[in-house]
């Protein structure tokens, strides 16, 4: 079948076309998204601004129209930490599905890292053992522990790169103050979910999706993504510290011309590497390993689990 996925991100809003069935591997037929930044149209107490609305409605709209172009069966639309902490996000997500009738919900914190881990387990296997996840969206921070395709322990923290740049970071690059009281904060909250994780003891296998850490690797050395998804790409805790202290002194536009970041994926770098750098060192991690699937396909795989025919 041909199944559709909308997904109404921090950053980008992006839907993605797969033809898959159950017990095969999805394959992308077609992708549209668009950078619409709704993190950044919050106001006025963290309300989506009428101008963040229209843009999610207008890109809806399209990718309504693409999907039926593209022949789409089944179409599952899900936004997460943007819309899901606006104070009106429910309000615009309603009117969303009554114009367009399209059943749009707001997925919670635990959700998204519950099914990034489906991702991540079913695209390792059962070989991985007991699989510690990490995630970094512009709103938030995905952390997932478990032996089986459920996670034991799944949260979602408020530390997306793009969130803290906006809350915490000023000038071009950020002042030294500003870096060290948002290291201490990052620290500090990752650190009151260490025993979640711990009691679980020590994973197995310890993997990182999203583009945050996509870069991250790629700047540490690791394939391009020319070189496809099966490429085995790490990223080293030690390489990871030493590039945190250096991006958070770079200029956007320095950093914008590593390898694997995009100019507009610069800007948010250096508190999406404090966030990784604390993590891997508060985790005790060595290395992660990165892979290739996240929510989306989480997202797809749960669905097609759901199917009887």
């Amino acid at each position: 079948m041909r199944l559709g996925v909308l997904d109404v991100g921090s950053n980008t809003v992006h839907l993605l076309v797969v033809d898959a069935h159950r017990g095969a591997r999805p394959l992308p037929a077609f992708s549209h998204k668009a950078e619409l930044r709704l993190a950044a149209h919050l106001e006025d107490g963290d309300r989506l601004s009428q101008q963040g609305e229209t843009m999610l409605s207008e890109f809806v709209d399209e990718a309504l129209q693409i999907a039926e172009d593209k022949g789409v069966e089944d179409l599952v639309a899900f936004a997460t930490s943007a819309v899901r902490d606006a104070a009106n996000g429910e309000e615009v997500l309603a009117r969303i599905r009554d114009d367009k009738q399209v059943d749009i919900e707001a997925l919670s914190g635990e959700d998204e890292a519950r099914l990034t881990f489906l991702a991540v387990r079913r695209w390792f296997g059962w070989s991985s053992g007991r699989l510690l996840v990490v995630d970094i969206g512009g709103g938030s921070l995905e952390i997932a522990v478990g032996i089986d395709e459920e996670p034991d322990a799944a949260f979602s923290l408020p530390l997306g790169a793009g969130r803290l740049t906006r809350d915490w970071l000023t000038g071009d690059p950020p002042p030294a103050d500003e870096v060290r009281k948002l290291r201490k904060h990052v620290r500090a909250e990752i650190a009151r979910h260490i025993g979640d994780v711990a009691r679980y003891g020590p994973p197995d296998h310890a993997v990182a999706t999203s583009k945050t850490f996509k870069q991250l690797a790629r700047i540490g050395g690791a394939a391009p993504t020319s070189e496809g998804p099966f490429q085995r790409r790490v990223l080293s805790g030690a390489d990871l510290t030493e590039w945190a202290d250096r991006l958070a002194r770079m200029p956007a536009d320095e950093r914008a011309g590593l390898p694997g970041v995009s100019e507009r994926r610069a800007e948010q770098l250096a508190a999406g590497a404090i966030v990784a750098d604390a993590a891997m060192d508060l985790f005790g991690l060595t290395e992660l390993e990165v892979c290739p699937w996240a929510l989306r396909e989480g997202v797809i795989l749960e669905r097609l689990d759901a199917l009887t025919t």
